[in-house]
């Protein structure tokens, strides 16, 4: 697929400085750009290249200032990150503008099927299941009994979601999701095993969610797991049943949260961090990588560590951790000249 430095620039609503005719069929970084790719400027780190380069066409912001000639054509848009993103944007939706129903494929006869929607070979729709317009199912997906699935979603291959779950509109969710699961219900008893516990709930997820490759989302023992709108969970995340996630949270890779526990809106939680179970983890939290949340956290805290406690206070603990070696040997010193 080609486009012209013209129709990009029409897209962008950004003025072109060069040939308008240039035309790109590929994406590239702007110190690999080759003829034909489109790059972009943003970083001034990375301002030099833009002399080399030989990507035909560069977006870069309106404030840039050529010190040399260069010899790409430029695109220029107010922000020219957003710009490329905007692009990037565009270019997937393209590339995944799919449609029809594929063979072999099931359907069950109660389920309901929106407008425009794209179902790929293998995938499975249970019964009394709801999928909106334009939804997107990808090879190999498991859709179950009383599932709703709300417009404009995305379902990756191999997404399985069981029974009775209900995942909003605009969402993205990647492939090898598995969403309501059993939660990890087990009661000891007399014999020194292990019954199960039901899990007779399931997992709401609101609009404009995306969930990360091979990450899962467990259904509630009862009522509803909650990812509230606007959530960004990344790969190889494991959210427990009755778990609540606040509006426009953001959580890293190889995180775990452990069941019944409440997250508020805006948090920013790091890689590999752990939460234990029925904690309230208040607003705007951020939580350092590899941290871990043995007790709550009130609104605006800032922790790391495991166990976590302010950010400052440990970064100053840990200045002293470094030094220890240090210190003993002065301890021991003094010790023994006081023998």
């Amino acid at each position: 697929m080609e486009f012209s430095a013209k129709q990009l620039a029409e897209i962008l609503n950004g003025e072109t400085e060069g040939n308008p005719d240039v035309l790109v069929h590929k994406l590239a970084k702007i110190e690999e750009g080759v003829e034909g790719s489109l790059t972009f400027l943003a970083n001034p780190q990375y301002t030099p290249y833009i002399y080399d380069t030989d990507a035909s066409i560069v977006i870069v912001s309106s404030s840039f200032v050529a010190e040399k000639p260069v010899k790409a054509t430029l695109i220029r848009v107010e922000d020219a990150y957003k710009g490329f993103a905007t692009l990037l944007d565009y270019y997937n939706q393209i590339k995944s503008k799919k449609a029809g129903i594929e063979q072999p494929s099931f359907v069950a006869e109660s389920a309901t099927l929106g407008e425009e929607i794209y179902l790929g070979a293998f995938a499975y729709i249970g019964e009394n299941a709801k999928i909106g317009n334009n939804v997107k199912i990808y090879p190999h997906c498991y859709i179950g009994d009383n599932v709703v699935i709300g417009d404009n979603t995305t379902l990756n291959s191999g997404v399985k979601i069981y029974s009775d779950c209900v995942i909003g509109s605009d969402c993205n969710i990647h492939s090898a999701v598995v969403i309501g699961g059993d939660g990890f219900g087990f009661a000891p008893n007399s014999a020194n095993q292990y019954d199960k516990v039901a899990q007779i709930g399931n997992v709401i997820i609101e609009d404009h969610v995306e969930v990360g490759a091979s990450s899962t989302i467990d259904r509630a023992t009862l009522g509803s797991t909650i990812i509230r709108r606007g959530v960004k969970i990344d790969n190889l995340i494991q959210i427990a049943h009755n778990v609540e996630v606040g509006e426009n949270t953001v959580i890293a890779a190889q995180t775990g949260i452990a069941g019944s526990t409440k997250i508020g809106k805006n948090c920013m939680i790091g890689g590999q961090v752990g939460i234990v179970g029925h904690l309230i983890i208040g607003d705007n939290v951020k939580i350092a990588a590899q941290s871990g949340i043995g007790s709550n956290l009130k609104d605006g805290e800032i922790v790391q560590g495991s166990p976590s406690f302010n950010i400052g206070e440990y970064k100053k603990s840990y200045v002293y951790f470094r030094k220890l070696p240090t210190l003993v040997d002065r301890i021991e010193k003094l010790e023994n000249n006081g023998k």
